[in-house]
């Protein structure tokens, strides 16, 4: 599926591949489905999922797009459909990070693997998945900046600087008395995002854990040591773990694969890994 409104070119690639896998295998029925609004590719994976047999659910986009199918997927218990990500948007961290190899190569060769999902819980809200990361404090902050001022290389690097600047810590609390001030808290199913900050050189989408990557509030420019040293070398081993809770103590936005929304103050947050929850084609 793609969104033939995008800004990119997912609706050419979206094509190209299905030219691709009708003269490899014409006998492979192949459907090309274009989105129509916001939610419309969660919708359409879900109704894919809920059919007969085991589809292929791919999805011409970037991060946020795939995590709609994702989340489709997950919204029918027990479905053997399998996931792709066929790169088109901005980032595309999780193509970046976990493709091997051509997806129509992938596809033809018809095998699929386990990969480990984040689930996110807000409260007493249903469940929300994501493929690649979960971000608390300036992650958020300066993606909902981006969002505002437009995407593109100069652009995004005068928007990030400005909302670094004008950044305020947010307080969590880890338990009775463990109240903290937060940068930023970030928690990864793979190992980069943002096409260049490396968050931990031994993460994987499918051992059962995800990184956390904690940084409590300092000074601004040790704020931005941490990124150079992100951007540059990695931040190198993260602490794993398969659950982690906080609540917050104020208003929060929160990133998930890209897309941005919000947590009331007073919220309970718990993140636990679904270990091997998506069948993916890689």
């Amino acid at each position: 599926m793609f969104n033939p409104g995008s800004t990119g070119d997912a609706d050419v690639l979206a094509r190209a591949l299905r030219d691709e896998l009708a003269e490899a295998r014409p006998e492979l029925p192949v459907q090309l489905r274009p989105t129509e609004y916001a939610g419309h590719a969660r919708e359409i994976a879900r109704e894919a999922a809920s059919g007969p047999g085991r589809p292929l659910i791919v999805s011409a986009s970037g991060d946020g797009g795939y995590n709609e199918v994702v989340n489709g997927i997950m919204d029918v218990p027990g479905t053997e459909a399998a996931a792709a990500v066929l790169a088109a948007g901005n980032a595309n961290d999780h193509d970046r990070v976990t493709s091997r190899r051509p997806l129509a190569e992938a596809v033809l060769d018809g095998r699929t693997e386990r990969m480990d999902l984040l689930e996110l819980h807000r409260g007493d809200d249903p469940p929300h998945y994501a493929h690649s990361y979960i971000g608390f404090g300036l992650t958020p902050v300066v993606a909902l900046q981006i969002e505002k001022g437009g995407k593109g290389t100069l652009r995004e690097i005068i928007t990030t600087v400005r909302s670094f600047w004008a950044f305020t810590p947010f307080e969590i609390e880890f338990g009775p008395g463990d109240r903290r001030r937060i940068d930023n808290l970030v928690f990864a199913n793979i190992g980069e995002m943002a096409k260049v900050a490396e968050l931990s050189e031994t993460s994987r989408p499918d051992d059962g854990r995800f990184e956390v990557v904690l940084l409590e509030h300092r000074p601004k420019w040790k704020q931005i040591a941490i990124a150079v040293r992100a951007a540059v070398k990695g931040l190198g081993r993260q602490p794993a773990t398969r659950e982690f809770r906080f609540t917050t103590c104020g208003p929060m936005p929160v990133q998930i694969d890209g897309e941005l929304s919000d947590v009331e103050a007073g919220t309970a947050v718990r993140v636990r890994c679904a270990a091997g929850a998506l069948h993916v084609v890689r």
